[in-house]
């Protein structure tokens, strides 16, 4: 049989990333009514991990200085000393989650399922869905978990579990981590040169992708970002084009971004830029392609050309 369901809980600065309480709902459907246990690494976290008591039923913390930075290498030598055998393990899909999970899988002896954005259990077979060709085809695929499992879980596809009602408790497992040495040293962070703007400050962003078709046509997006009040913002492709500054690139090689609004303007939707955007906004999706997986995560969608649609909606917006 599976055994025990665990959640990687990913953080920064002593704050918890949306994920963790994504994971939850993640974990549910996988544990049933078995309790979930987080397990949170790092350094002076006691503050965290009670905050993560609130939603887990079960907090493993693993407090060390030498998990102070998040080095996929030691923290995978730490979860193999402390994870039981048969432990199903829910990773964030993200660059960590990449660089984690499958040395994880490996020396757990445990299957490994990358970028799942839906999953059911059945006995001992975990049925998963995952997207293939930028969202274009789903994939189903059946997972054994009779000898555990590591899953890198899609973040914005799950929703989080705000209910902070499950009145967990704390375990302190530091002591056993063992060895923490290895090869991969942490050096510095390096911060990202700032732009004229600052998307990570914006309520609103007008997100531009493929869709605009040419630089010539940016104006119409910022002409409606001016009528809204919003920031104009990008995928990755607009950025590579150079018809906008790196620091307006929305994404996990961009800057990730919490609005209350986003307005996805040709943007297919990837799980490399949709990992980009956190804190569950408003998210408006207007894409010509009707099977873009922008639409799974919108809250509206609208089948058009961007660049008739986002004249019309300015026009509409300034004659409020």
């Amino acid at each position: 049989m599976a055994g025990q369901v665990f959640a990687y809980i990913r953080h920064h600065d002593g704050k918890a990333e949306d994920s963790a309480l994504e994971l939850v709902n993640a974990a549910k459907k996988i544990a049933g009514g078995a309790a979930v246990t987080a397990i949170v690494a790092g350094s002076g976290i006691d503050s965290l991990c009670a905050e993560m008591a609130a939603s887990y039923k079960d907090v493993w913390k693993l407090d060390n200085s030498a998990l102070a930075y998040p080095n996929a290498e030691v923290i995978r030598k730490a979860l193999v000393n402390i994870l039981p055998a048969n432990a199903v393990v829910l990773v964030p899909h993200d660059t960590f989650g990449m660089d984690l999970s499958p040395g994880l899988s490996i020396k757990m002896g445990s299957p490994f399922v990358a970028d799942i954005v839906d999953v059911e259990a059945d006995g001992d077979v975990l049925k998963i869905v995952r997207q293939e060709y930028s969202g274009q085809a789903h994939t189903h695929v059946e997972c054994n978990m009779s000898a555990g499992a590591v899953i890198n879980v899609r973040p914005g596809v799950f929703q989080p579990d705000e209910s902070k009602s499950a009145g967990g408790s704390v375990t302190d497992k530091s002591a056993a981590v063992g060895d923490l040495t290895c090869g991969r040293k942490y050096l510095e962070v390096v911060a990202a040169e700032a732009g004229d703007v600052d998307i990570t400050k914006s309520d609103v962003l007008v997100s531009i992708g493929r869709g605009i078709e040419e630089e010539d046509n940016i104006p119409i997006a910022q002409e409606l970002a001016d009528a809204m009040g919003a920031v104009v913002s990008c995928s990755r492709p607009i950025v590579d084009a150079k018809w906008l500054e790196k620091a307006r690139q929305v994404g996990t090689s961009g800057q990730t971004v919490k609005p209350k609004v986003y307005m996805a303007m040709g943007i297919s939707g990837s799980f490399q830029h949709l990992g980009g955007i956190k804190g569950n906004p408003f998210i408006v999706a207007v894409n010509k392609n009707p099977k873009a997986p922008i639409f799974q995560v919108a809250d509206v969608g609208v089948e058009a050309n961007i660049l008739e649609f986002m004249p019309s909606l300015t026009e509409a917006i300034k004659a409020l």
